[in-house]
């Protein structure tokens, strides 16, 4: 267990998030609305999204699908009835003075979600609930000196709240959850998790308290859109939260903001509970009743997620948990590693995928669809070093200029005369001439200086331009030093 230290001892963060993650659908929860991303303002608003009186909302299918499918992947109860409230508050980019949520019934119950932790082992984290809720619109504050802007492109719009337990103890924990719970919205396809495009938002419960003591008064982060900012906010949050107890003094319990420029939070609000919401069913809407068979049926379609995969790369491949967990996190690389892997040596594969491919796309600021190598370049390459048409040294010479041209491997090994010297004639000419130009050495060899054969090694391969066929160089030169 980690913990802080503080002026009276340690103390122990107690955290739990609250995802809101949008629905990839082409249309709102309960409109036709369009939902695309960077619309001109107020361009994607139905009647039903602006309130005009007299308009109902009718229930989106698809929505409803994409939430029992991501319930299905957090292994989470589906429940067959479930039921839309009206969540009361008034606020300038909400036009109905509500916003239609679920409460006491949602359509998803308790799951899990399991980190895998850097040591090596896991942890499980519990689900608390999936609930359909409409997103508000946008209000924009930039946009002139003494008015506000009221974007609606986004009231309407079918989110997912995922709610944790407040199982996670530390900043990094948080981190690898929403790593975790990301990975899994992409597989299935219900999310992009784009938070810098605000399809992704977190709210941060935080708390402390002295270990084994019941829980502290926690308070509320709200609307954190980077997985880094929700890591800084939980460190300076459960600082600010020690300070003022280890002084006498007694946590507020409030709702907060993170302030992205001077790395604080900020008092916002005090904290709402559910009366102060004044929750009741929608009498617009019937309760929503799901089929079993449907369920199952949406089940069937699940495709294989980041823990079975990881499983399987793992038995399959013989890959290291850490290199599978590393490959299987983002669905397009574990696809592209697959690829590459195809009937060739695994461990080999998923050396250069995690280590050359990965470090030059990280260097250059790109993702794995945007890579300039591709998967069959890549295995390309892989195979010129099984067949010895080059040694493991020219090919990482040849990999970066796969990497800067696009260009496949063996044209590349062809305009650069990088093809790997396995003449044993020619090879036993570059040795003669390394020993001939180094009789010292040669003795001192000879007399029980081992070590100096890596020197030799050296110097044939920079006779050779690196070219000379490496198991070839050892034995012929371990031939003639025993002179």
């Amino acid at each position: 267990m980690t913990y802080i230290q503080g002026e009276t001892g340690d103390w122990e963060m107690v955290i739990g998030l609250e995802v809101h993650a949008q629905v990839i659908s082409n249309a709102k929860l309960f409109s036709g609305a369009a939902t695309d991303f960077g619309a001109e303002p107020n361009s994607q608003v139905s009647f039903v999204d602006a309130a005009f009186p007299g308009m109902l909302p009718v229930i989106n299918e698809r929505c409803v699908e994409q939430a029992v499918r991501t319930g299905l992947g957090l292994k989470a109860q589906i429940n067959l009835f479930s039921v839309f409230d009206r969540k009361n508050y008034f606020y300038a980019d909400l036009p109905a003075g509500y916003q239609i949520s679920q409460y006491t019934q949602p359509i998803v119950g308790k799951g899990e979600i399991v980190l895998d932790l850097p040591d090596g082992g896991s942890r499980t984290v519990g689900i608390t609930r999936l609930h359909l809720e409409q997103d508000a619109g946008k209000s924009l504050h930039d946009q002139h000196p003494s008015k506000s802007y009221i974007d609606l492109n986004r009231a309407g719009v079918a989110l997912m709240e995922i709610v944790s337990e407040p199982d996670l103890r530390t900043a990094e924990e948080a981190g690898a959850y929403l790593r975790k719970l990301r990975s899994i919205l992409r597989y299935l396809g219900t999310c992009d998790g784009n938070m810098e495009e605000g399809s992704m938002r977190c709210d941060v419960n935080v708390s402390v308290r002295k270990p084994g003591a019941p829980f502290g008064t926690r308070c509320e982060i709200k609307n954190v859109n980077s997985i880094r900012f929700v890591q800084q906010a939980i460190e300076y949050e459960a600082r600010r939260q020690i300070e003022i107890l280890e002084e006498g003094g007694s946590i507020a319990q409030e709702t907060r903001l993170w302030d992205t420029s001077k790395f604080v939070t900020r008092s916002m609000r005090s904290k709402e509970e559910a009366h102060d919401y004044r929750y009741f069913p929608d009498p617009d809407l019937l309760p929503l009743e799901l089929d079993e068979g449907w369920v199952e049926d949406i089940r069937l379609t699940l495709p294989e997620l980041p823990d079975d995969k990881k499983a399987r790369f793992i038995a399959d491949y013989k890959l290291s948990a850490y290199d599978a967990g590393v490959l299987v996190a983002e669905k397009a690389k574990a696809e592209y590693f697959e690829a590459v892997a195809k009937g060739r040596d695994p461990k080999l594969a998923a050396n250069w995928v995690t280590g050359d491919l990965f470090g030059a796309l990280n260097k250059a600021g790109l993702e794995i669809e945007q890579s300039p190598v591709t998967a069959g370049n890549l295995g390309g390459l892989i195979d010129l070093i099984a067949d010895n048409t080059i040694s493991g040294r020219i090919a990482k010479e040849v990999f970066e200029a796969m990497f800067e041209t696009g260009e496949k491997p063996g044209d590349i090994v062809e305009k650069k005369g990088l093809r790997q010297v396995t003449d044993t004639g020619a090879i036993e000419t570059a040795i003669d001439g390394v020993l001939a130009a180094n009789p010292d050495k040669v003795a001192e060899y000879r007399s029980g200086k081992e070590k100096l054969f890596g020197f030799f090694v050296g110097q044939v391969m920079k006779q050779t331009q690196g070219k000379a066929n490496p198991a070839l160089v050892n034995e012929i030169l371990g031939r003639k030093l025993k002179g």
